[in-house]
This record gives structure tokens, C-alpha cells and sequence, in this order.
């Protein structure tokens, strides 16, 4: 159990947490100034010293280097007293386990760095073994350029060693590299060391350097991390060493480990620049929803469109134009790099009216492989009578022809020229000429029940919304469900493009088949907020945002889970549910 140690904000793995010392660091962080070493028992033996809340104490340790032998690690292992003061304890990946202290730190860490696979492993393996409300460090690691890789892996906590050490031997350091001391023309830098001539910096003044712009980029990792985006700067910043490249490919390819850390809502603009995006969690989460969960109602063809620059699409002019065509007489479905293919229902679901893409006119092969599967994916469960393309020549063409030979469809094409071209448009009508329309409540009978598949599961939109009335406060989108009663069960968030319950929606859905998120509390009612050690179990499929039910023996709640189902379970500081209705029992 961590006293001393709270994480307040999340974006993935990567935390913004609280060292809770006199004087509190804010972490990710450097804490040089703040970590007293108690000693290392390989030398002698160490009595547990007293303390001091002004410090992070560690704990009499025994380091060991990466490699090292089982039998060595458990002949030397150290049993850690339970202290009443901030402390850290000393682990390997294979000794990593919960032995009450606040921090960790990883004394094998420098042998994997520079080795992408092995350090991906180490963290993660770690990470899995410890409490998730402690903080993990690296010691000897950080430098300016790799530090943002490090704490999107999970890292919490950082010294300046390697740094300064760096300056020292004459390398100055910055985000994107390192300089020979003697190669520079002039000092890149503006902070309080750089304050001189080139010719007047020593290697002194190089070290302070290196340490100050290590601070400077960790206040910038923070940055993103409040703002939930640190990916984004990820993937530029993993391009300045072939060993951040590969490691950040290393923990993509670890998908469960981001994935349960990565919130399935946001407010912020996910910035797709690169061939990367296409793994990120929320795009890969999104394709999956779409093509194992949503299921299409509409009796109506398929229209196939292309994305467009301004979200959400249907507010583009272009999608106004096909809107204007189509009439509701067909079922609109986007396609997208990187997202994949978008239902006309789930257009406003994060993220796919929250990303920006790289706009060139020209698609890689990967992401055309990736839109191509997906879509492959999409017709495969959900069967129409008729699918016509409506997409420019190239690279949408070329995907909806390549699924079309695989899956044997027989598609119509409408484009000549340009999507919006008149020409264009005509065709479009005129293919679409006798098919019936669709209503309004149709449409959003629709919407909702979609909504709740991609949010609750498969077959949650019937299970839950099979006989109810939708009625919309202002203009679509902004619906809400009402039962036979006339009582109120949700309102679709426009925002995130997901479905709130009220209390008594959130009844029928824990009484119901549909998959359910269910919270676990002791004997308490809660108010505003559900905190860590109240709660008692929690489904491990819990993700942060996720609606979830709150059920214990003196309460039922609707609210949204701040952590996943594991650290709600785990943890012992921090927000788990924002309870948003309660209901004493």
C-alpha cells in the first residue's frame, strides 16, 4: 500500500502522479534533489533508517545487472521492512512484486536500454508485478531525447546521472540528439547555463545544460499528458534513434498492455501524421468495435463515401451534397485513413470525429491494406442488397475492388472525375431511384441501438432498447430514450458520440443480457466520486470512460470509470468512478 504516492491524470501507460513529500514533486519527474540512498548491502550491512517525509528514502538494497541467474537473484534477494516514511524498493522484472513501498526502481534497467524488445518485456513485466498506484523508476536512463519514450511506457520517476554525466564527457544533448562539445558553432538553447559565448562553455556548463533540458522535456511530457496527447509526440519524437523506433513499435505490438491503460473517450484531437497511427489503441479499438459488434438495421443499399476534412463528416459540404443525393434512401458508410470504415450512426464516436489525418492524395500500402481489411471485415457481417461506391479513382477505388474480388460482390460504381462532381451527383440519384427512404425515427431508433452495440457489446442496442421512445432535446444529434413510462434511460453525448444512463437506464442494463461493467463498493453511498479503496471487485474489462454500474450493499449507481478494472481493483489512492446518479438502498 502507497501512502505517499497518488496518480492524478492518465494517457495510456503514462501517468501524472504526485511524489507526496514536504514539498510534492509532480511526476513524470526528476527527483535528484528529492531520493536518499540508504545503501547498497553488498558492501555491509545496513540498518532501516529513520526517515524524513522531506525524501523518497530507498531501502537497503541488492542490486543485480540484467542477465543475472535465477538462483543468484533468489540466494541475494532482500525482504523489505514495512516503513511509515516515503520509500523505494530495489527490484528486477523476476523480483518485482508489492513490498509496501511507494517506488520501485529497476536496477537492471541500463542492461536492456538500446535493446528494444528485452526493455518492452522488462516494463512490462514489472509493471504487471507491482502495485499500480507506485511509481516505477529508472535510474541512469534519461536523457532529453529518449525521456518522452520512457514515460509512455510507464514510467513514473527519473534522475539526471546519465545526463550530466554526458555533459561531463563533453556530449551536449538535446531532444533530437547529441553534439561534440567542440562541433558546436553556436549553443541551440536558450536556458540558464547557455547564457554565454560558445567559446566561454565548459563542460560543466554542458552538463548543466544536459540536465536543465531534460527538466524542460519532462515539463513537456506532462504537458501532453494532461492534455491526452503524448502519442502524438510520441511518434515524432521516436524518429530521432533507430533504438526509440524500434521500441516504440516493440510496445504497439504489445497491444493488451496500452490497450487496458488507454482511455476509450477523449476530449482532445488525436493527430494521425504517420504510418504508425494505424496501430494506435484507439483506431485499432474502433475497427474492431465496428466490425465485431455493429450491426447494420437498415433494409436499404450501402453507399460507400469518402472521408472528409472537416468532422463531423456529414457537417462537410461534400457529405451535404451526398446527403442531398442519397435522400435516405441509402445506408452511408465512410471510409478512412486511418480510421477504417464509419457507419453514418457512429460518426460522432471517438475517435472518429476527433482525429486529423496528413492529407496528401496519395495512400501508402499499408494503409490501404489496413481500410481494405477492415471494410473486408465490415461486409462479411453485415449483409446488403445493394453496395454501390461512391469514391474517387485510386486508392478508394482500388480498396473497394480488391474487397470486392475477395469477398465475390457484385459493387456499382457512381464517380467520374470527382465525388461532388454534377456528373458525379447525377449518378448517384439516379442509382439510388426507386429505393425507398427510411424515416427519421428510423434513423435514430438506428443510432441508438449501434451506439450501444459499439459501447456495451454485441447485441446490446436490442437487448436494451428493443421498445423505446427517442425524442431529441434541439436538433439531431442530441437524443435522448425514454421507456414505455415515460421514464428517461439515456442521452447520447455528442461530445464523444457515446450513451449516459440515468439511473433507471442504468437498471434495465444491469438486469438485462447485455455485457455489463460492473463496480463493486463497500458499505458506503457514494457522492460525486467513488475513490480506490472503497471499491471491493471490478470487471477486468473496465477501461477509463467506460460507462459503469456502482453496486454495493447500501447503494446503486450509474457513473464513469477514471481508471481500468484492474487498478480500480489495486489501487488504494485516487479517483476509480465519477458517480454521476445514486440511489440509497
Amino acid at each position: 500500500m502507497t501512502d505517499y504516492f497518488e496518480v492524478h491524470a492518465r494517457d495510456g501507460a503514462a501517468r501524472i502522479g504526485e511524489l507526496r513529500l514536504s514539498e510534492s514533486v509532480t511526476t513524470p519527474g526528476l527527483v535528484d534533489d528529492v531520493i536518499a540512498d540508504a545503501g547498497s548491502l553488498w558492501a555491509a550491512e545496513r540498518e532501516v533508517p529513520d526517515g524524513s517525509e522531506d525524501v523518497l528514502t530507498v531501502l537497503p538494497h541488492r542490486s543485480l545487472p540484467a542477465g543475472t541467474a535465477d538462483e543468484v537473484r533468489e540466494s541475494f534477494a532482500v525482504e523489505y521492512p514495512d516503513v511509515s516514511f516515503p520509500s523505494a524498493a530495489v527490484v528486477t522484472p523476476d523480483t518485482a512484486e508489492d513490498y509496501g513501498a511507494d517506488a520501485y526502481i529497476l536496477s537492471d534497467a541500463q542492461g536492456y536500454l538500446g535493446h528494444a524488445r528485452a526493455f518492452r518485456d522488462a516494463i512490462i513485466e514489472a509493471k504487471e508485478a507491482l502495485p499500480a498506484d507506485s511509481a516505477l523508476m529508472l535510474s541512469g536512463a534519461a536523457t532529453p531525447r529518449n525521456v518522452s519514450i520512457l514515460a509512455y511506457a510507464g514510467v513514473d520517476l527519473f534522475d539526471a546521472k546519465l545526463a550530466y554525466a554526458r555533459g561531463l564527457e563533453g556530449f551536449y544533448l538535446t531532444t533530437d540528439g547529441e553534439y561534440f562539445l567542440e562541433d558546436l558553432d553556436e549553443l541551440p538553447c536558450a536556458c540558464a547555463a547557455c547564457q554565454q559565448s560558445v567559446e566561454e562553455f565548459t563542460r560543466a556548463d554542458c552538463a548543466e545544460h544536459n540536465a536543465n533540458a531534460l527538466a524542460a522535456e519532462l515539463a513537456r511530457v506532462r504537458r501532453r499528458i494532461r492534455d491526452g496527447r503524448l502519442r502524438d509526440y510520441v511518434e515524432g519524437q521516436a524518429r530521432h534513434d533507430q533504438w526509440l523506433t524500434a521500441t516504440f513499435r516493440r510496445f504497439d505490438q504489445q497491444y493488451g498492455y496500452i490497450e487496458e491503460r488507454t482511455p476509450v473517450i477523449r476530449d482532445s484531437e488525436l493527430t494521425a501524421a504517420s504510418e504508425e497511427s494505424i496501430d494506435r489503441v484507439e483506431i485499432q479499438r474502433f475497427a474492431d468495435r465496428v466490425t465485431s459488434r455493429y450491426k447494420n438495421r437498415f433494409d436499404n443499399p450501402l453507399v460507400l463515401l469518402p472521408c472528409s476534412a472537416k468532422k463531423p463528416y456529414s457537417e462537410s459540404q461534400s457529405h451535404r451534397q451526398f446527403q442531398e443525393a442519397v435522400q435516405f434512401r441509402a445506408h452511408m458508410v465512410s471510409m478512412t485513413s486511418p480510421i477504417g470504415v464509419v457507419p453514418q450512426e457512429l460518426e460522432l464516436t471517438y475517435p472518429a470525429q476527433h482525429y486529423d489525418s496528413v492529407v496528401t492524395g496519395d495512400w501508402s500500402e499499408d494503409e490501404m491494406r489496413f481500410v481494405a481489411e477492415v471494410l473486408r471485415r465490415y461486409l462479411s457481417r453485415n449483409e446488403y442488397s445493394r453496395i454501390i461506391a461512391h469514391v474517387p479513382p485510386g486508392a478508394y477505388t482500388e480498396i473497394v475492388e480488391r474487397v470486392e474480388d475477395d469477398l465475390d460482390l457484385d459493387v456499382e460504381y457512381t464517380v467520374e472525375g470527382h465525388p461532388t462532381a454534377t456528373e458525379s451527383i447525377s449518378n448517384l440519384m439516379s442509382t439510388l431511384s426507386g429505393e425507398p427512404k427510411f424515416s427519421r425515427d428510423e434513423r435514430e431508433d438506428n443510432v441508438v441501438k449501434a451506439l450501444a452495440d459499439y459501447q456495451f457489446g454485441d447485441g446490446a442496442g436490442d437487448e436494451l432498447f428493443s421498445n423505446v421512445e427517442i425524442s431529441m432535446t434541439s436538433r439531431y444529434p442530441k437524443l435522448q430514450v425514454w421507456n414505455d413510462d415515460g421514464e428517461q434511460l439515456a442521452t447520447m453525448v455528442p461530445q464523444y458520440g457515446m450513451l449516459a444512463f440515468t439511473l433507471e437506464g442504468a437498471k434495465v442494463w444491469y438486469d438485462s443480457d447485455a455485457p455489463t461493467k460492473v463496480v463493486e463498493i463497500d458499505g458506503f453511498v457514494p457522492h460525486g466520486s467513488v475513490l480506490a479503496p472503497g471499491v471491493v471487485d471490478a470487471d477486468e474489462e473496465i477501461r477509463p470512460g467506460d460507462e459503469v454500474v456502482v453496486e454495493g450493499p447500501k447503494a446503486f449507481a450509474i457513473g464513469r470509470a477514471e481508471m481500468s478494472g484492474p487498478e480500480l481493483v489495486s489501487s488504494t489512492r485516487g479517483i476509480g468512478v465519477e458517480i454521476r446518479h445514486v440511489e440509497e438502498k
